[in-house]
């Protein structure tokens, strides 16, 4: 059996884990943003989720422990270069359930736009290659969700951006069929 807490992000546990995936290398590599200024961050009650994280300013970074000028200056740089990502380490970054990087990747690559994959149904993501009813079940749930969406519109509102991933590619050349 697995137990598993259902506090979501209400719980300060798992928005700080939530928090730190999202600023990781692999998803928006947020660099600055680490463990212990994530702490400081949810404990002071400066951060309620992803978004908040691009609200805060340098002057209030800077009055937090090991954290001046120069240091809040820098954290702010990476944040705005963080903003320009791709569809599939943004997905990655949200933390869905069962969504890893090559997930995401499929996810990108199937729906190419945001706007698709949340208009999708169940039944429309499990026919994206690799995904089962499970996985595209989590994600249609994570996407429906109230909070995550006002979450993901705000991140938009705040500039985080990606191009419109490309086209799957075409199939049908010379070696079709053949091992």
């Amino acid at each position: 059996a697995i137990a598993r807490c259902t506090g979501a992000l209400v719980c300060p546990a798992q928005l700080k884990e939530s928090l730190r995936h999202f600023a990781s290398r692999r998803a928006m590599d947020i660099e600055g943003l680490g463990s212990k200024l994530v702490d400081q961050l949810v404990e002071l009650g400066l951060v309620k989720d992803a978004a908040d994280v691009y609200r805060i300013g340098a002057p209030q970074l800077a009055e937090l422990d090991r954290m001046g000028e120069k240091s809040a200056a820098k954290l702010i740089g990476a944040l705005e270069r963080s903003k320009s990502t791709t569809l599939s380490r943004f997905l990655f970054a949200l933390g869905i359930r069962d969504v890893g990087e090559a997930t995401a990747e499929s996810l990108a690559r199937h729906f190419r736009t945001l706007d698709a994959l949340r208009a999708a149904t169940t039944a429309e993501i499990e026919e994206v290659p690799d995904i089962g009813p499970i996985t595209a079940a989590h994600v249609h749930a994570f996407l429906a969700e109230p909070r995550n969406s006002r979450v993901i519109d705000d991140l938009g509102k705040l500039g985080v951006q990606w191009p419109e991933a490309a086209a799957p590619k075409a199939r049908g050349g010379a070696f079709e069929g053949k091992t």
